[in-house]
Protein backbone atom coordinates (compact mmCIF):
# COMPACT_ATOMS: atom_id res chain seq x y z
CA UNK A 1 0.00 0.00 0.00
CA UNK A 2 2.55 2.55 -1.09
CA UNK A 3 1.55 6.17 -1.00
CA UNK A 4 1.41 6.18 -4.78
CA UNK A 5 -0.60 2.98 -5.23
CA UNK A 6 -4.25 1.96 -4.90
CA UNK A 7 -5.45 -0.06 -2.00
CA UNK A 8 -6.71 -3.59 -1.48
CA UNK A 9 -10.40 -4.49 -1.17
CA UNK A 10 -9.84 -7.74 0.69
CA UNK A 11 -9.32 -8.71 4.33
CA UNK A 12 -6.77 -11.34 5.28
CA UNK A 13 -6.75 -12.23 8.97
CA UNK A 14 -3.53 -13.64 10.41
CA UNK A 15 -2.64 -15.42 13.65
CA UNK A 16 0.90 -16.20 14.72
CA UNK A 17 2.62 -19.52 15.43
CA UNK A 18 6.36 -19.96 15.94
CA UNK A 19 7.57 -23.21 14.42
CA UNK A 20 10.82 -25.04 13.72
CA UNK A 21 11.30 -26.59 10.27
CA UNK A 22 14.08 -28.95 9.23
CA UNK A 23 15.77 -27.21 6.28
CA UNK A 24 19.20 -27.59 4.73
CA UNK A 25 20.25 -30.06 7.48
CA UNK A 26 19.78 -27.39 10.15
CA UNK A 27 17.00 -26.40 12.50
CA UNK A 28 16.06 -22.84 11.53
CA UNK A 29 13.26 -20.94 13.22
CA UNK A 30 10.57 -19.66 10.90
CA UNK A 31 7.69 -17.47 11.91
CA UNK A 32 4.53 -18.91 10.38
CA UNK A 33 1.43 -16.75 10.03
CA UNK A 34 -1.68 -18.55 8.75
CA UNK A 35 -3.95 -16.37 6.60
CA UNK A 36 -7.70 -16.44 6.22
CA UNK A 37 -9.11 -14.60 3.25
CA UNK A 38 -12.37 -12.68 3.49
CA UNK A 39 -13.69 -10.75 0.51
CA UNK A 40 -15.54 -7.48 0.98
CA UNK A 41 -18.07 -7.40 -1.84
CA UNK A 42 -18.36 -4.05 -3.64
CA UNK A 43 -21.73 -2.36 -3.77
CA UNK A 44 -23.74 -3.39 -6.83
CA UNK A 45 -25.41 0.04 -6.81
CA UNK A 46 -22.25 1.97 -7.58
CA UNK A 47 -21.56 3.00 -11.14
CA UNK A 48 -17.98 3.90 -10.32
CA UNK A 49 -16.28 2.15 -7.42
CA UNK A 50 -13.41 4.10 -5.90
CA UNK A 51 -10.49 2.69 -3.97
CA UNK A 52 -11.00 2.59 -0.25
CA UNK A 53 -8.58 2.23 2.64
CA UNK A 54 -9.44 -1.26 3.81
CA UNK A 55 -7.63 -3.85 5.89
CA UNK A 56 -5.33 -6.01 3.80
CA UNK A 57 -2.99 -8.47 5.54
CA UNK A 58 -3.17 -8.09 9.30
CA UNK A 59 -0.87 -9.45 11.98
CA UNK A 60 -1.49 -9.51 15.71
CA UNK A 61 1.43 -8.74 17.99
CA UNK A 62 2.11 -6.81 21.19
CA UNK A 63 3.66 -3.38 21.73
CA UNK A 64 4.82 -1.63 24.89
CA UNK A 65 5.57 -2.46 28.53
CA UNK A 66 3.36 -3.99 29.79
CA UNK A 67 2.40 -5.40 26.36
CA UNK A 68 -0.73 -4.21 24.59
CA UNK A 69 -2.28 -6.31 21.81
CA UNK A 70 -2.38 -4.57 18.43
CA UNK A 71 -3.56 -5.63 14.96
CA UNK A 72 -1.50 -4.20 12.11
CA UNK A 73 -1.91 -4.21 8.34
CA UNK A 74 1.10 -5.89 6.72
CA UNK A 75 2.17 -3.82 3.70
CA UNK A 76 5.13 -4.46 1.37
CA UNK A 77 4.49 -1.10 -0.30
CA UNK A 78 5.03 1.09 2.78
CA UNK A 79 8.03 1.97 4.93
CA UNK A 80 6.92 3.53 8.20
CA UNK A 81 5.00 1.34 10.61
CA UNK A 82 2.39 3.23 12.60
CA UNK A 83 -0.28 2.81 15.26
CA UNK A 84 -3.41 4.75 16.06
CA UNK A 85 -2.69 6.39 19.40
CA UNK A 86 -6.23 7.77 19.66
CA UNK A 87 -9.54 5.88 19.22
CA UNK A 88 -10.73 5.64 15.59
CA UNK A 89 -14.42 6.07 14.78
CA UNK A 90 -15.25 6.00 18.52
CA UNK A 91 -13.72 2.53 18.75
CA UNK A 92 -11.94 2.48 22.10
CA UNK A 93 -10.38 -0.96 21.58
CA UNK A 94 -8.12 -0.78 18.50
CA UNK A 95 -5.62 1.84 19.52
CA UNK A 96 -2.29 1.92 21.32
CA UNK A 97 -2.29 3.82 24.61
CA UNK A 98 1.26 5.16 24.77
CA UNK A 99 0.74 6.65 28.25
CA UNK A 100 0.51 3.12 29.68
CA UNK A 101 3.87 1.97 28.29
CA UNK A 102 7.03 2.53 30.33
CA UNK A 103 9.22 1.70 27.31
CA UNK A 104 7.60 4.30 25.02
CA UNK A 105 10.14 6.93 23.84
CA UNK A 106 9.15 9.81 21.51
CA UNK A 107 11.82 11.01 19.08
CA UNK A 108 12.99 14.66 19.31
CA UNK A 109 13.36 16.42 15.97
CA UNK A 110 16.95 17.31 16.90
CA UNK A 111 17.97 13.64 16.94
CA UNK A 112 19.93 11.94 14.17
CA UNK A 113 17.08 9.44 13.79
CA UNK A 114 14.70 12.24 12.82
CA UNK A 115 17.25 13.97 10.59
CA UNK A 116 18.78 10.96 8.80
CA UNK A 117 16.70 7.77 9.16
CA UNK A 118 13.58 9.47 7.75
CA UNK A 119 15.10 10.52 4.43
CA UNK A 120 13.30 7.80 2.43
CA UNK A 121 9.83 8.88 3.58
CA UNK A 122 7.70 10.39 0.76
CA UNK A 123 6.63 13.34 2.93
CA UNK A 124 9.47 15.13 4.79
CA UNK A 125 9.29 15.14 8.57
CA UNK A 126 9.00 18.35 10.59
CA UNK A 127 9.10 19.58 14.18
CA UNK A 128 5.73 19.64 15.90
CA UNK A 129 4.40 22.79 17.50
CA UNK A 130 4.69 21.57 21.08
CA UNK A 131 7.36 22.75 23.48
CA UNK A 132 8.89 19.26 23.30
CA UNK A 133 9.80 19.74 19.60
CA UNK A 134 9.13 16.16 18.62
CA UNK A 135 9.69 14.55 15.19
CA UNK A 136 6.40 14.91 13.31
CA UNK A 137 5.53 12.40 10.55
CA UNK A 138 2.75 12.31 7.95
CA UNK A 139 1.67 9.32 5.85
CA UNK A 140 -0.79 9.59 2.97
CA UNK A 141 -2.26 7.19 0.39
CA UNK A 142 -3.76 7.33 -3.08
CA UNK A 143 -7.35 7.28 -1.83
CA UNK A 144 -6.76 10.55 0.12
CA UNK A 145 -6.43 8.70 3.43
CA UNK A 146 -3.77 10.28 5.64
CA UNK A 147 -2.55 10.05 9.21
CA UNK A 148 0.00 12.00 11.22
CA UNK A 149 1.72 11.98 14.58
CA UNK A 150 5.06 11.50 16.32
CA UNK A 151 7.97 9.26 15.38
CA UNK A 152 8.52 7.10 18.44
CA UNK A 153 10.15 3.89 19.68
CA UNK A 154 8.83 1.05 21.82
CA UNK A 155 9.16 -2.70 22.26
CA UNK A 156 7.42 -4.82 19.61
CA UNK A 157 7.00 -8.51 20.40
CA UNK A 158 6.23 -11.20 17.83
CA UNK A 159 5.46 -14.41 19.66
CA UNK A 160 7.91 -14.57 22.55
CA UNK A 161 10.59 -12.49 20.83
CA UNK A 162 10.83 -8.83 21.95
CA UNK A 163 12.25 -6.20 19.62
CA UNK A 164 13.10 -3.19 21.82
CA UNK A 165 13.43 0.34 20.44
CA UNK A 166 11.44 -0.40 17.28
CA UNK A 167 10.66 2.86 15.50
CA UNK A 168 7.10 3.64 14.40
CA UNK A 169 4.64 6.48 14.07
CA UNK A 170 2.32 7.11 17.00
CA UNK A 171 -0.53 8.68 15.04
CA UNK A 172 -2.93 11.06 16.73
CA UNK A 173 -5.00 12.48 13.86
CA UNK A 174 -5.80 12.01 10.20
CA UNK A 175 -8.44 11.52 7.54
CA UNK A 176 -9.91 8.26 6.28
CA UNK A 177 -12.33 7.42 3.48
CA UNK A 178 -13.53 4.35 5.37
CA UNK A 179 -13.52 4.79 9.18
CA UNK A 180 -15.39 1.53 9.79
CA UNK A 181 -12.62 -0.50 8.13
CA UNK A 182 -9.84 1.57 9.72
CA UNK A 183 -11.25 0.93 13.17
CA UNK A 184 -10.77 -2.84 12.67
CA UNK A 185 -6.99 -2.52 12.86
CA UNK A 186 -4.62 -0.64 15.14
CA UNK A 187 -2.18 0.44 12.47
CA UNK A 188 0.17 -0.62 9.68
CA UNK A 189 3.38 -2.65 9.54
CA UNK A 190 5.69 -1.25 6.84
CA UNK A 191 7.58 -3.98 4.98
CA UNK A 192 9.44 -2.29 2.12
CA UNK A 193 13.22 -1.77 1.93
CA UNK A 194 13.40 1.64 3.62
CA UNK A 195 15.60 2.19 6.66
CA UNK A 196 12.57 2.57 8.97
CA UNK A 197 10.67 -0.47 7.70
CA UNK A 198 9.99 -3.41 9.99
CA UNK A 199 11.98 -5.66 7.65
CA UNK A 200 15.06 -3.44 7.89
CA UNK A 201 14.84 -2.87 11.64
CA UNK A 202 14.60 -6.63 12.30
CA UNK A 203 17.35 -7.43 9.78
CA UNK A 204 15.20 -10.06 8.05
CA UNK A 205 17.09 -11.90 5.27
CA UNK A 206 13.92 -13.15 3.60
CA UNK A 207 10.16 -13.40 3.91
CA UNK A 208 7.53 -15.25 1.89
CA UNK A 209 3.79 -15.49 1.57
CA UNK A 210 1.25 -17.61 -0.27
CA UNK A 211 -2.40 -16.55 -0.64
CA UNK A 212 -5.13 -18.96 -1.68
CA UNK A 213 -7.89 -18.28 -4.18
CA UNK A 214 -11.45 -17.76 -3.01
CA UNK A 215 -13.43 -16.32 -0.15
CA UNK A 216 -12.79 -17.92 3.23
CA UNK A 217 -9.68 -19.73 1.98
CA UNK A 218 -6.37 -19.97 3.77
CA UNK A 219 -2.78 -18.98 3.16
CA UNK A 220 0.50 -18.39 4.94
CA UNK A 221 3.11 -15.76 5.65
CA UNK A 222 6.63 -16.75 6.68
CA UNK A 223 9.52 -14.79 8.15
CA UNK A 224 12.69 -16.83 7.90
CA UNK A 225 15.95 -17.60 6.21
CA UNK A 226 14.92 -20.43 3.91
CA UNK A 227 11.98 -21.85 2.00
CA UNK A 228 13.60 -25.11 0.84
CA UNK A 229 10.51 -27.24 1.31
CA UNK A 230 10.50 -30.54 -0.63
CA UNK A 231 6.91 -30.06 -1.84
CA UNK A 232 7.59 -26.58 -3.24
CA UNK A 233 8.77 -26.55 -6.85
CA UNK A 234 11.75 -24.48 -8.03
CA UNK A 235 11.24 -20.74 -7.84
CA UNK A 236 11.78 -18.42 -10.77
CA UNK A 237 13.80 -15.38 -9.72
CA UNK A 238 13.88 -11.88 -11.10
CA UNK A 239 16.38 -9.34 -9.74
CA UNK A 240 15.34 -6.26 -7.82
CA UNK A 241 16.04 -3.05 -9.73
CA UNK A 242 18.19 -0.62 -7.78
CA UNK A 243 19.07 3.01 -8.36
CA UNK A 244 21.19 5.39 -6.32
CA UNK A 245 19.84 8.45 -8.09
CA UNK A 246 16.93 10.30 -6.54
CA UNK A 247 14.19 10.65 -9.17
CA UNK A 248 10.80 12.33 -8.63
CA UNK A 249 8.65 9.35 -9.68
CA UNK A 250 10.87 6.42 -8.65
CA UNK A 251 10.33 4.78 -5.27
CA UNK A 252 13.84 3.61 -4.37
CA UNK A 253 12.71 1.47 -1.42
CA UNK A 254 9.90 -0.38 -3.22
CA UNK A 255 10.27 -3.97 -4.45
CA UNK A 256 10.98 -2.96 -8.03
CA UNK A 257 11.44 -5.54 -10.79
CA UNK A 258 11.85 -5.23 -14.56
CA UNK A 259 8.76 -6.00 -16.62
CA UNK A 260 9.82 -6.74 -20.18
CA UNK A 261 6.64 -7.78 -21.97
CA UNK A 262 3.14 -9.24 -21.78
CA UNK A 263 1.63 -12.24 -23.58
CA UNK A 264 -2.01 -13.10 -24.17
CA UNK A 265 -2.13 -16.86 -24.65
CA UNK A 266 1.20 -17.30 -26.42
CA UNK A 267 1.01 -14.05 -28.38
CA UNK A 268 3.50 -11.41 -27.25
CA UNK A 269 2.15 -7.88 -27.42
CA UNK A 270 4.05 -5.87 -30.02
CA UNK A 271 5.40 -3.14 -27.76
CA UNK A 272 8.85 -1.57 -27.62
CA UNK A 273 10.88 -2.79 -24.62
CA UNK A 274 11.66 0.82 -23.78
CA UNK A 275 8.04 1.34 -22.74
CA UNK A 276 8.68 -0.85 -19.68
CA UNK A 277 11.87 0.96 -18.64
CA UNK A 278 11.62 3.90 -16.22
CA UNK A 279 12.26 7.23 -17.93
CA UNK A 280 14.54 10.06 -16.77
CA UNK A 281 12.00 11.06 -14.09
CA UNK A 282 11.64 7.50 -12.76
CA UNK A 283 8.12 7.10 -14.13
CA UNK A 284 7.42 3.57 -15.35
CA UNK A 285 8.96 1.43 -12.61
CA UNK A 286 7.34 -1.95 -11.88
CA UNK A 287 6.51 -2.60 -8.22
CA UNK A 288 5.38 -5.78 -6.46
CA UNK A 289 2.94 -4.58 -3.81
CA UNK A 290 0.81 -6.65 -1.42
CA UNK A 291 -1.12 -3.50 -0.53
CA UNK A 292 -2.69 -3.21 -3.99
CA UNK A 293 -5.44 -5.60 -5.01
CA UNK A 294 -5.20 -5.70 -8.80
CA UNK A 295 -2.45 -5.09 -11.37
CA UNK A 296 -2.12 -1.70 -13.07
CA UNK A 297 -0.28 -0.86 -16.27
CA UNK A 298 0.66 2.43 -17.89
CA UNK A 299 -2.01 3.59 -20.35
CA UNK A 300 -0.48 2.55 -23.66
CA UNK A 301 0.42 -0.93 -22.40
CA UNK A 302 -2.98 -1.38 -20.78
CA UNK A 303 -4.72 -0.39 -24.03
CA UNK A 304 -2.67 -2.90 -26.03
CA UNK A 305 -3.45 -5.66 -23.52
CA UNK A 306 -7.14 -4.76 -23.38
CA UNK A 307 -7.46 -4.78 -27.19
CA UNK A 308 -5.75 -8.16 -27.55
CA UNK A 309 -7.78 -9.65 -24.70
CA UNK A 310 -10.97 -8.38 -26.38
CA UNK A 311 -9.84 -9.85 -29.68
CA UNK A 312 -9.19 -13.28 -28.16
CA UNK A 313 -12.49 -13.35 -26.25
CA UNK A 314 -14.54 -12.22 -29.25
CA UNK A 315 -17.25 -14.73 -30.08
CA UNK A 316 -17.29 -16.35 -26.63
CA UNK A 317 -20.95 -17.11 -26.06
CA UNK A 318 -20.81 -16.60 -22.30
CA UNK A 319 -19.15 -13.18 -22.43
CA UNK A 320 -20.80 -9.96 -23.52
CA UNK A 321 -18.79 -6.73 -23.22
CA UNK A 322 -20.44 -4.04 -21.07
CA UNK A 323 -20.77 -1.07 -23.44
CA UNK A 324 -21.42 1.52 -20.71
CA UNK A 325 -18.71 4.24 -20.79
CA UNK A 326 -19.84 5.48 -17.35
CA UNK A 327 -19.06 2.18 -15.65
CA UNK A 328 -15.45 2.01 -14.57
CA UNK A 329 -14.76 -0.59 -11.90
CA UNK A 330 -12.55 0.76 -9.11
CA UNK A 331 -11.82 3.89 -11.11
CA UNK A 332 -9.37 2.29 -13.52
CA UNK A 333 -10.81 -0.95 -14.90
CA UNK A 334 -13.05 -0.28 -17.89
CA UNK A 335 -13.26 -3.76 -19.42
CA UNK A 336 -16.19 -5.63 -17.92
CA UNK A 337 -18.40 -8.45 -19.15
CA UNK A 338 -22.00 -9.46 -18.63
CA UNK A 339 -21.84 -13.20 -18.13
CA UNK A 340 -24.55 -15.44 -19.50
CA UNK A 341 -25.61 -18.34 -17.29
CA UNK A 342 -24.46 -17.01 -13.93
CA UNK A 343 -20.72 -17.33 -14.44
CA UNK A 344 -20.23 -21.06 -14.15
CA UNK A 345 -17.30 -22.07 -16.38
CA UNK A 346 -16.38 -18.47 -17.23
CA UNK A 347 -12.75 -19.08 -16.20
CA UNK A 348 -12.32 -21.52 -19.07
CA UNK A 349 -13.53 -18.91 -21.56
CA UNK A 350 -10.59 -16.50 -21.19
CA UNK A 351 -7.00 -16.73 -22.44
CA UNK A 352 -4.11 -16.63 -19.98
CA UNK A 353 -2.09 -13.45 -19.56
CA UNK A 354 1.63 -13.81 -18.85
CA UNK A 355 3.82 -11.05 -17.45
CA UNK A 356 7.38 -11.47 -18.69
CA UNK A 357 10.08 -10.26 -16.30
CA UNK A 358 13.85 -10.33 -16.47
CA UNK A 359 14.59 -14.05 -15.95
CA UNK A 360 11.05 -15.11 -14.99
CA UNK A 361 7.42 -15.23 -16.08
CA UNK A 362 4.19 -14.97 -14.08
CA UNK A 363 1.16 -16.58 -15.72
CA UNK A 364 -2.29 -15.36 -14.71
CA UNK A 365 -5.21 -17.52 -15.79
CA UNK A 366 -8.80 -18.51 -15.10
CA UNK A 367 -10.63 -16.92 -12.20
CA UNK A 368 -7.74 -14.56 -11.41
CA UNK A 369 -8.43 -12.73 -14.70
CA UNK A 370 -12.10 -11.90 -14.17
CA UNK A 371 -13.31 -10.46 -10.86
CA UNK A 372 -16.93 -11.01 -9.89
CA UNK A 373 -18.55 -7.62 -9.29
CA UNK A 374 -22.08 -9.02 -8.93
CA UNK A 375 -24.04 -12.09 -10.02
CA UNK A 376 -23.88 -11.24 -13.72
CA UNK A 377 -20.88 -8.92 -14.13
CA UNK A 378 -17.18 -9.72 -14.17
CA UNK A 379 -14.35 -7.23 -14.75
CA UNK A 380 -10.86 -7.73 -16.19
CA UNK A 381 -8.35 -7.65 -13.35
CA UNK A 382 -5.79 -5.44 -15.08
CA UNK A 383 -6.34 -1.70 -14.83
CA UNK A 384 -5.06 1.58 -16.28
CA UNK A 385 -2.53 3.36 -14.08
CA UNK A 386 -3.11 6.61 -15.93
CA UNK A 387 -6.72 6.72 -14.72
CA UNK A 388 -5.46 6.63 -11.13
CA UNK A 389 -2.69 9.18 -11.64
CA UNK A 390 0.01 6.58 -10.96
CA UNK A 391 3.23 6.78 -12.95
CA UNK A 392 4.10 3.11 -12.47
CA UNK A 393 3.30 -0.52 -13.15
CA UNK A 394 1.97 -2.24 -10.01
CA UNK A 395 1.73 -6.03 -9.60
CA UNK A 396 -1.12 -6.53 -7.16
CA UNK A 397 -2.12 -9.09 -4.61
CA UNK A 398 -4.92 -10.65 -6.69
CA UNK A 399 -2.46 -11.90 -9.31
CA UNK A 400 -0.23 -13.34 -6.60
CA UNK A 401 -2.89 -15.81 -5.45
CA UNK A 402 -1.79 -19.45 -5.56
CA UNK A 403 1.75 -18.22 -6.10
CA UNK A 404 4.52 -18.70 -3.55
CA UNK A 405 6.06 -15.23 -3.30
CA UNK A 406 9.55 -14.91 -1.85
CA UNK A 407 11.33 -11.62 -1.10
CA UNK A 408 15.02 -12.49 -0.88
CA UNK A 409 16.62 -9.38 0.62
CA UNK A 410 20.14 -10.78 0.87
CA UNK A 411 20.35 -11.62 -2.83
CA UNK A 412 18.18 -8.67 -3.93
CA UNK A 413 15.63 -10.68 -5.86
CA UNK A 414 11.98 -11.74 -5.89
CA UNK A 415 11.11 -15.39 -6.49
CA UNK A 416 7.81 -17.04 -7.29
CA UNK A 417 6.35 -20.43 -8.13
CA UNK A 418 2.81 -21.63 -8.82
CA UNK A 419 1.49 -23.75 -5.98
CA UNK A 420 -1.74 -24.58 -4.16
CA UNK A 421 -1.57 -22.23 -1.20
CA UNK A 422 -4.31 -23.99 0.76
CA UNK A 423 -2.24 -27.18 0.60
CA UNK A 424 0.91 -25.26 1.54
CA UNK A 425 -0.94 -23.91 4.55
CA UNK A 426 -1.95 -27.43 5.58
CA UNK A 427 1.61 -28.73 5.20
CA UNK A 428 3.00 -25.92 7.34
CA UNK A 429 0.31 -26.02 10.00
CA UNK A 430 1.44 -26.76 13.58
CA UNK A 431 -0.03 -30.26 13.30
CA UNK A 432 2.04 -31.15 10.22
Amino acid sequence: MASSTPLLLQTLIISITLLQFQTSNQQQPLLLLPLKQQTQQPSSNSRKLSFQHNVTLTVTLTVGTPPQNVTMVLDTGSELSWLHCNPVNNNTFNFFNSSLSSSYVPTPCSSSICKIRTQDLPIPVSCDSTTSKLCHVIVSYADSTSTEGTLTADTFSIGATPQPNTLFGCMESGYTTNPNEDSKSTGLLGMNQGSLSFVTQLGLPKFSYCISVGEGSSGILLFGATTAFPWLGPLQYTPLVKTTTSLPYFDRVAYTVQLEGIKVSDKLLQLPKSIFVPDHTGAGQTMVDSGTQFTFLLGSVYTALKNEFLNQTKGKSMLKVVEDPNFVFQGAMDLCYSVVGGGGGVAAEVPAVTMVFSGAEMRVSGERLLYKVNESMYCFTFGNSDMLGIEAYVIGHHHQQNVWMEFDLVNARVGFADTKCDLASQRLSPAS
